[in-house]
């Protein structure tokens, strides 16, 4: 039997994240995905002792449909901006199994020469059902990585088209991989998703699936034409790219640095940021209120009788919530 490591105290914790220590820093990731009630006050005193190290790295959301060539495109840009000297870290988030909740992790096994690069750091969480296939600890470990001394981290999404506002609400920058030669060209893209993405990139443009590509890409920029307000001043570019023979990655990156010194200059990154923590904010406290809720002994009869009112339709869920809230409520005061 392998022996258990021994538990770090949060001094130890903190330290071997600051120091840039990448197995410190994947448990204290661990640390911040845990359910457990005594580890989430843990990951609450580490964080606060992290955010003072955070924010200074360029955050970008990758996502795409499955098959489009994520995890190559990461790895072709990953190797491209290590080699330039930057420390890059990738949230690779993995679907989960609706049924068992267990997933694959395999994404260090699709970046077989990023996985080993010294200024790299990839760590695979499985989604398990959230929205946007994002792992609903996903922002904590942006944070740590900063803090670890990342400068660039990437978030890359299973991309099921569940909620990219949630991808969105979580990094400066959200790029959408596309592909050509799929059919109509907009058939089944959503206008919201469009009017997310800071950038389109049309992948696989290569052989003779190039003329394609540029096809899709002139399409695709009349519909961002239309459908985008150019908020900010930044004009969402489309181009195009072969990530598995590294032909017009770098111009991608352009693209990003680009928006990211016009949104440092304009100040709309500190804007972007400070809504993106309110928003954090207010979704941790539905999360934490709806946990308190549904375990709280009192109310675990009232939560399983509107439960069954609503899943046999006599009771309307805007009622039933209504209801759970006032006793929910009404026990907190009586308590108190």
């Amino acid at each position: 039997m392998t022996p258990r490591r021994p538990k770090l105290s949060l001094e130890e914790l903190r330290d071997g994240v600051l120091s840039g220590n990448r197995g410190i820093l994947a448990r204290a990731i661990t640390l911040m995905e845990s359910s457990r009630p005594a580890d989430q006050t843990r990951a609450s005193n580490l964080l606060t002792e992290l955010m003072p190290h955070t924010g200074n790295s360029m955050r970008v959301g990758i996502t795409g449909v499955p098959g489009v060539g994520k995890s190559t495109f990461i790895e072709t840009l990953g190797g491209h901006l290590t080699s330039q000297g930057r420390r890059v870290a990738v949230l690779a988030v993995d679907p989960s199994s609706a049924k068992s909740g267990g997933s694959i992790l395999g994404d260090k096994t699709r970046m077989d020469t990023l996985s080993i690069d010294a200024n790299a750091f990839i760590r695979p969480s499985p989604a398990s059902g959230t929205l946007g296939g994002v792992a609903s600890k996903t922002r904590e470990a942006i944070l740590c990585c900063e803090a670890a001394g990342f400068d660039t981290v990437l978030v890359e999404t299973v991309g099921v088209g569940q909620s990219e506002l949630v991808v969105a609400d979580m990094t400066d920058f959200f790029l959408v991989l596309m592909l050509a030669g799929a059919g109509d060209e907009l058939q089944g893209i959503k206008r919201g998703l469009m009017e997310l993405a800071d950038m389109l990139v049309v992948n696989k443009a290569d052989g003779d699936m190039q003329a394609k590509a540029n096809r899709a890409a002139q399409t695709y920029r009349s519909a961002l034409a239309l459908l985008h307000t150019g908020e900010n001043g930044w004009k969402p570019p489309v181009l195009t790219c072969s990530a598995l023979n590294n032909i017009g990655v770098d111009g991608v990156w352009d693209k990003v640095t680009e928006h990211h010194d016009q949104a440092l200059e304009n100040k709309t990154l500190h804007t972007r940021r400070t809504e993106q923590q309110l928003k954090w904010l207010w979704s941790m406290v539905n999360d934490e209120l709806q946990t308190s809720l549904k375990s709280h002994p009192s109310m675990q009869q009232k939560v399983a009788q509107v439960e069954d009112a609503v899943r046999s339709a006599k009771t309307p869920p805007t009622r039933a919530a209504r209801e759970l809230l006032s006793a929910f409520y009404q026990e907190l005061a009586h308590q108190s």
